[in-house]
């Protein structure tokens, strides 16, 4: 291998110094390129060494000498087992419950009466579509209980996201203290069991109503999960490009039952993005819905805080700092 070669795999060209590769400012490009593909997930160019740091396990568990010949297995010869190996070694798992705790207030108090007013024997169906280790949807089904309808009318939730070692941890349903650092104490003794060491589990009457599998946004076999009336897709799309973002949204409204709506992260917007949803307010909450096929009604509906309702113990600081 020539010196030149080597500087292009990423080889460290100082014996003795490290035996760890380091990732080329060339290889780097050819490995986010095809993440990018892949999964959605854009890592600009200041952060060469946050993928260097993430991808140098996976290289050195397979036993290979460079990052060049990483990127050649990926393209190459790899199955889809390293491929969710690359997902977990990626995966961001920050997430708690109740987070941005008035979304899910706009579904329990509006969307679902809504919903069951028009329609009393059909099914809710809600997709939490980045799961991470299931603090969402474990909040979504606590919410509508709460409000009285998961025990009282037909609803389907859910759950996925692209690492398979998220979905494992959510499956299991067992938390740590700084899980609820936003959920109200008293929501946490009706609807988790102590654990030992400091730990709850997710009661059975909560966790069964949820439905876990592993699934890659940017996959189109994955484009059938979002067959359902409730989208959360939140503080994912800021980790994507925006051509990714724009992928996704697309195939979010192609195949959302109406009507839909679609929450995101506050931190993120589709107003930049050309879709067909309309942007609406439910309270202090956002959503992107997509209506019901008729006459051009203008912009989504604002719904005031008046119309919603409220739980009591749901307030953004609620509970903050506890377990």
């Amino acid at each position: 291998m020539t010196k030149d070669s080597r500087a292009f795999s990423g080889q460290d060209l100082s014996p003795g110094l490290s035996k760890r590769p380091k990732l080329s400012p060339q290889v780097f490009e050819l490995l986010r390129e095809l993440i990018h593909n892949k999964s959605g997930l854009r890592f600009e160019p200041d952060k060469r060494e946050l993928l260097e740091w993430k991808l140098a396990p996976r290289a050195e568990a397979l036993g290979l000498g460079s990052f060049l010949d990483y990127y050649y297995l990926l393209k190459y010869d790899s199955s889809e087992e390293e491929w969710a190996a690359l997902m977990d070694a990626l995966c961001v798992p920050e997430t708690y419950f109740w987070r941005e705790p008035d979304q899910f207030e706009a579904l329990a108090q509006v969307i679902a009466p809504r919903f069951f007013e028009a329609r009393p024997d059909q099914t809710l169906s809600i997709w939490s579509a980045a799961c991470c280790t299931g603090e969402e949807p474990l909040s979504v089904a606590i919410a509508l209980k709460e409000a009285g309808w998961l025990d009282r009318k037909p609803i389907r939730i859910i759950a996925s996201d692209a690492s398979p070692a998220m979905i494992r941890a959510a499956r299991r349903g067992v938390y740590r203290k700084r899980s609820f650092r936003n959920l109200p104490p008293a929501l946490r003794d009706k609807h988790f069991e102590p654990a030992g060491e400091g730990l709850w589990r997710a009661k059975p009457e909560i966790k069964e109503k949820i439905v876990y599998r592993t699934a890659n946004l940017m996959d189109p076999q994955s484009e059938k999960l979002a067959e359902v009336h409730v989208i959360f897709c939140r503080n994912v799309f800021i980790y994507f490009s925006e051509k990714a973002v724009q992928t996704i949204a697309e195939r979010f409204y192609r195949r959302m039952l109406v009507p839909g709506w679609l929450f995101v992260g506050a931190a993120e917007s589709l107003l930049k993005l050309t879709t067909g949803f309309l942007f609406e307010q439910i309270g202090s909450a956002f959503v992107y819905m997509k209506p019901e096929p008729g006459p051009a009604e203008g912009p989504g509906k604002d719904v005031s805080r008046e119309e919603t309702g409220s739980f009591p113990e749901v307030s953004p600081s609620a509970g903050e700092g506890r377990g």
